[in-house]
């Protein structure tokens, strides 16, 4: 009979299959995680996925095989929901249609139970969105982990606010006071009724689908979030106690090692480094990146706006514009690329992202506020600009903003809320006088990018050897392996 003793380096290859969402921003951090996974020892990771988001992970996946590290592909069709052919991510779909990606992946299930059952891996990492997975999983008598690629601290402010939503839910939106939200250790946190997730202020499909991913995290076998625990301690420690069975706080898995230049070149795209050559002509600290994610959009309008405002605010910009071919392209104002030349860069489409917040010449992130974007920031010391416009985003603002101090609102006053992006428009003077006192020398920039630099430092230390992710994300080995020894166990002793 097996023992549970067994020493781990003697263990045959934990088999973990990983199962990501069909957007960029979950897909990428699901990437990251298993590269993490890979080189350590005995771990043999899995990535399931569809055609066009495999080419998305493809130039990542080729350059860890050069380096000795194998991270298998098992690709499987995106199913027909109405999309024209190589659209099935939330990023490439016009936004009117990305209901069809969601459809897609409540499609996906049974194709998922089939390869499940075919393969039996040990453990099933799955992304948040397939909450139906822990059934799966139960079945099979395998551990299914919940990924979270968001942080703790938007995940403990919603659950918290849901066990209010009947109270939210009766307020008027334009004319209620901030929300508070209750249970949180200090500082206090406010949220005004129009910033909050449509879920909680409204009756709607979303807030079912919360409760059966909560129910889902609390049966599963754990939780693995992309954060570290230096960055958000207090909101860490509660999450511990009330939300999984086990948590392992790993991140940020984006943060480069040595030695992988080109992964960080390449991930998610084609290893384009014009953005980059640009940048090494430029003054350190002397550069704004603007970037919105890859699925939010702005009205021609906004654009416009945004454009100009870069433009006289008289700041060096490196601009990345995603999104369907009008916001790419049928928006620039006569003259404006010419005029901003010397020092302005628009990019048209996908962008290294972590290369570029690495660069010493970036001083500053104009974000939406995106999880990803927020901990890439946090990541390289870059303080953050803040203009969120849709669902967890005002949350996250709110931990980079009110509790750690390293940003800024682009948006201040007024109704703000997903719901009142495309009514109300950001004037040009607004953004040229915030963007510009922000990086003026000796300002409330330099303050922040010194804190935001202390928190780099202590995410570098996160994941070197003996850091917290580091130590959390061996412990998620060494649980797996054994709950791999004790399902050996158990199939042993019922064929005796």
């Amino acid at each position: 009979m097996a023992s549970l003793d067994v020493p781990l380096q003697v263990q045959t290859k934990l088999r973990v299959f990983m199962i990501p969402s069909f957007a960029t921003g979950h897909l990428l951090p699901m990437t990251d995680l298993a590269r993490l996974l890979t080189i350590r020892p005995n771990v043999k990771p899995t990535i399931m996925t569809t055609p066009a988001n495999a080419t998305l992970i493809q130039p990542t996946l080729d350059l860890l095989a050069d380096m000795g590290h194998q991270v298998q592909l098992l690709i499987y069709p995106f199913p027909s929901v109405g999309l024209p052919s190589g659209i099935e991510n939330l990023a490439t779909a016009p936004p009117s249609e990305e209901w069809r990606i969601y459809k897609a992946q409540d499609m996906c299930q049974p194709a998922y139970e089939s390869i499940l059952k075919a393969h039996r891996p040990d453990a099933i990492i799955a992304d948040v969105a397939f909450w139906w997975v822990t059934d799966i999983a139960a079945e099979l008598s395998i551990p299914r982990i919940t990924f979270y690629p968001p942080g703790v601290f938007p995940q403990v402010v919603m659950s918290n606010l849901f066990k209010i939503r009947s109270e939210i839910i009766s307020l008027d939106v334009k004319n209620a006071q901030p929300v508070n939200v209750p249970d949180l250790p200090s500082p206090e946190i406010n949220i005004p009724v129009s910033e909050l997730p449509t879920f909680l202020v409204e009756e709607n499909f979303l807030a079912d689908v919360w409760m059966k991913i909560k129910m889902a995290q609390l049966e599963g076998f754990g939780v693995v979030v992309n954060t570290y625990y230096e960055l958000e301690p207090e909101y860490c420690d509660l999450y511990r106690k009330v939300d999984a069975k086990r948590v392992y706080f790993v991140g940020p898995v984006a943060l480069s090692s040595g030695g992988d230049d080109q992964r960080i070149v390449k991930r998610g795209g084609n290893g384009n480094t014009v953005c980059l050559d640009w940048l090494d002509g430029k003054e350190k600290g002397s550069v704004v990146y603007v970037c919105f994610g890859s699925w939010c959009h702005f009205t021609i309008t906004q654009l416009s706006e945004l454009a100009f405002g870069l433009e006289e605010s008289g700041k060096n910009f490196l601009w990345v514009v995603r999104g369907g071919e009008d916001e790419k392209f049928g928006w620039i104002p006569e003259r404006w690329e010419e005029r901003i030349r010397s020092r302005g860069l628009i990019i048209k489409g996908w962008a290294p992202q972590v290369a570029i917040l690495q660069h010493e010449s970036i001083g500053a992130f104009l974000t939406h506020c995106g999880w990803n974007s927020l901990l890439e920031a946090a990541s390289y010391g870059v303080p953050v600009l803040t203009w969120p416009l849709v669902f967890d985003q005002f949350i996250n603002e709110r931990l980079f903003v009110d509790v750690k101090g390293w940003g800024a609102r682009v948006w201040e006053g007024g109704n703000r809320g997903p719901k009142l992006g495309e009514k109300k428009v950001v004037p040009r003077a607004a953004i040229a006088d915030v963007v510009s006192k922000f990086m003026e020398p000796g300002g409330k920039g330099d303050i922040m990018r010194g804190k935001a630099q202390e928190m780099a430092a202590m995410a570098k230390a996160a994941v070197q050897e003996g850091g917290s992710s580091w130590n959390d994300l061996t412990c998620l080995i060494y649980d797996l392996m054994k709950e791999k020894v004790k399902c050996n166990v158990r199939s042993e002793n019922s064929h005796t």
